[in-house]
């Protein structure tokens, strides 16, 4: 069992450990340092959910709905282009004095956004109910299975809130405007980045 859990635990965070949209909202609003816990716990729990459903054979789905992989696409690719378009256009503004001064999005908006970066994020039921639940099926059903499981949920946990607490040291760093222009311009490419990926194999 402790094989399987290291083995869980190791397959999680490498898959998550890329910098993605979901990350680089994570890592800003820790920055800010608002609603960093309810935000890690909402990303992490998501993950958690869709890492039992893997483990429990829901990956079956996706074989089921054959389109769902190019709607999941168009949809996040689609968030993905206007959300990036807001960060050039902060980049672009360049009043970031509420932000330096600690004010932000209410909670309610932050969870909303962390939500569709999470659930319109095709590559995240690629992850979780493809691969972590195609890796799950070479140990044995039951206990094996869930300490597999339960060691994919512990590495979404440790890396949210490990990324999320870990960014206020470089808040020294982000207490001038040019600083949060140079991070919302990188994070407006990532997401088109993201967003191009996603849409290129239904572009050629």
């Amino acid at each position: 069992m402790l094989w399987a859990g290291l083995t869980g635990f190791a397959t999680g965070f490498s898959l998550i450990l890329a910098i993605g949209a979901q990350n680089a909202f994570v890592l800003r609003q820790g920055l800010l340092r608002q609603h960093v816990f309810w935000l890690c716990l909402f990303c992490a729990g998501s993950d958690a959910v869709l890492i039992a459903a893997g483990v429990a054979g829901f990956a079956a789905l996706v074989l089921a709905l054959p389109a769902l992989p190019m709607v999941m696409s168009l949809a996040g690719a689609a968030f993905l282009f206007v959300y990036g378009l807001t960060r050039f256009r902060e980049a672009w503004i360049g009043e970031y004095a509420l932000q330096i001064d600690g004010q932000s999005r209410s909670l309610k908006k932050t969870i909303a956004i962390a939500a569709a970066f999470t659930w319109l994020n095709p590559h995240v039921y690629l992850d979780t109910l493809g691969l972590i639940g195609a890796i799950s099926t070479g140990f044995a059903d039951g206990a094996q299975k869930w300490a597999f499981g339960s060691g994919a949920v512990l590495a979404s946990f440790s890396f949210f809130f490990s990324l999320g607490y870990g960014a206020r040291l470089l808040a020294p760093i982000m207490q001038s405007p040019r600083a949060w222009r140079v991070l919302d311009l990188l994070i407006g490419l990532v997401m088109w980045a993201i967003a191009a990926k996603l849409l290129h194999p239904y572009l050629t």
